[in-house]
């Protein structure tokens, strides 16, 4: 009997411990989980405060010219409210606190101007934070579009980021129109060039649009498409990083090794070039410094002629002078995206600072981002609005539930 008694308190000893056990390795486990927590699914927490601090601490709420790897967040199954969504996704730009809007002590002003003042009233880096001061003027951006696309496409721009930047975006298109020339005035560039998707079309705008750059004076010159959606701030954070006198030419390569193309010389043979290009359907800016060597092959019309040379469309030839010819690299920045990619697989949390997004629509196949928000599918086929509603919640997004 006291044998068995013994062997009865340490069968408890041993159940005790192993139970002691577990316990510790599932509170350590729950805490080793909480911060994945707040980023794949921020509106668990109602402290949005300390969710921006979180998401800040861990690089998203920061732009910068290269991408961070983030874990892909889960679909949720019910949503907060859109503001505390935002918050949680933007985090403070350059940890700095966000002063009162002046707009909201003024009457009169129109949503699209409420969101021009809350994107920059905000300073945009640090003091001392050797970044650059890019001014929105600084900034030529332009959209190479065509006619058929004025409604499909352009409506959507303008109902979104262009109305914040309107006076720095350039449409190039091929046709005249009235209704778009009323709404763009006289930033809309008639090319008068062909409307047809050639190659020699293609660099017909690109020469238009290099032109009307140097002509303006300004110190960046950002061409994008019209299925691109533009984060402006994103875009400034990025230019900031370097000077317009430097020879700058960054975006998004399309291929994972540069092209080599056949240049024509005047002999009338050919030789072999190697060089990388920055995808025009993604977006690249560059330098005015830059863009100045570039004129020889690209000014007043050379930049038909140098095209012609390689027998490429206009982002090739763009590469083309600026790496083949003056031997500049180009910089390689994740942050730009066209429909080319598979835009389902960019990680939601990183979605808001990306300088440039995209979509893709066909009878066989959606190529969209994962992105939550308040319109549906069949209300905002593109997400853009939705990603504009999570960038600009305070004026754009439509009323919640109850309010």
């Amino acid at each position: 009997m006291r044998f068995h008694g013994s062997a009865n308190a340490r069968l408890c000893f041993l159940l005790a411990l192993t139970l002691c056990t577990s316990l510790l390795l599932l509170v350590g486990l729950q805490q080793w989980a909480r911060q994945d927590l707040l980023v794949s699914i921020p509106w668990r927490s109602g402290n949005a405060t300390q969710l921006r601090s979180s998401l800040h601490g861990q690089g998203l709420a920061a732009t910068s010219a290269g991408s961070s790897s983030t874990r892909p967040s889960p679909t949720p199954t019910r949503g907060p409210p859109w503001h505390q969504v935002a918050e949680a996704l933007r985090g403070p730009q350059s940890g700095l606190k966000e002063k009162e809007p002046p707009w909201r002590e003024r009457a009169g002003v129109t949503p699209e101007e409420e969101a021009a003042l809350l994107l920059w009233d905000t300073p945009l880096h640090r003091p001392g934070s050797g970044k650059r001061n890019v001014k929105l003027g600084d900034i030529f951006i332009a959209v190479k579009t065509t006619r058929k696309y004025h409604k499909a496409r352009l409506d959507l721009l303008f109902q979104t980021w262009i109305s914040l930047v309107q006076n720095q975006t350039f449409i190039f298109t091929d046709g005249e129109d009235k209704e778009l020339r009323a709404k763009a005035g006289g930033n809309m560039i008639n090319t008068n060039c062909s409307a047809a998707y050639t190659r020699q079309a293609l660099c017909c705008k690109m020469s238009v649009e290099y032109d009307k750059f140097i002509e303006s004076k300004k110190k960046w010159f950002c061409h994008f498409d019209d299925d691109n959606y533009v984060n402006i701030r994103s875009l400034v954070h990025l230019l900031s990083t370097y000077s317009h006198t430097q020879d700058v030419y960054i975006g998004r390569p399309s291929l994972d090794h540069p092209v080599e193309a056949l240049e024509r010389v005047r002999s009338g043979g050919s030789t072999s070039v190697k060089f990388w290009f920055a995808t025009g359907g993604a977006g690249f800016c560059i330098s005015r410094g830059l863009a100045l060597k570039m004129s020889p092959w690209a000014s007043f019309g050379n930049f038909i002629s140098t095209a012609e040379k390689i027998r490429l469309p206009d982002d090739c030839t763009i590469g083309y002078i600026i790496e083949g010819l003056l031997e500049v690299k180009m910089i390689h920045s994740d942050l730009f995206h066209s429909h080319l990619e598979n835009l389902q697989q960019l990680p939601a949390p990183t979605i808001l600072k990306q300088v440039s997004l995209s979509y893709g629509n066909s009878d066989m196949k959606r190529n969209v981002l994962r992105v939550q928000g308040p319109f549906s599918q069949v209300e905002d086929p593109s997400r853009f609005k939705s990603i504009h509603c999570l960038l600009y919640h305070d004026v754009w997004c439509p009323p919640e539930d109850g309010q």
